[in-house]
């Protein structure tokens, strides 16, 4: 049953984690508001207020550039690496009022798939080890 309520909890602490940093160098090229409406057993909202990296966030429920509207299970899983915001929007399961280009940018935030990062390690690892093994040109 822990668990159970760890999973719940993924979007609020993200939301939390994210106004603990107060600056996120990922969004420094970005300015604008959001609002992500995140629907369940009760209904819950995070405004975001980006200002060339500067973050705050709050629960108010106002008008903003941007606003997201989900289920908890989708966004929890956005926020978990589990899916993508932007192919979530593709298939329905997530609406964008506003400048669907700010979410783009914001999007930057939300962990990639843990295939993706495993994949991105192995190439890291790969590309290194490999740059080991040649042989160095002689210079004339």
């Amino acid at each position: 049953m822990e668990a159970a309520a760890t999973v719940a909890d993924a979007t609020g602490d993200f939301f939390a984690e994210l106004g603990r940093r107060g600056h996120e160098p990922l969004l420094q090229k970005l300015t604008g508001t959001f609002r992500f409406d995140v629907t369940g057993e009760r209904d819950e909202h995070w405004f975001v207020r980006v200002s060339k990296g500067d973050v705050t966030v709050s629960r108010r429920n106002d008008k903003a550039d941007c606003s997201v509207r989900s289920d908890r299970d989708v966004f929890d899983a956005v926020v978990g690496g589990e899916a993508n915001a932007l192919a979530a929007t593709l298939r329905g399961a997530v609406v964008v009022d506003g400048d669907i280009g700010l979410l783009a940018g914001f999007q930057r935030l939300f962990p990639g798939p843990p295939a993706v990062k495993a994949k991105a390690k192995t190439k890291t690892k790969t590309k290194a080890s490999s740059r080991a093994a040649r042989p160095k040109k002689k210079r004339s």
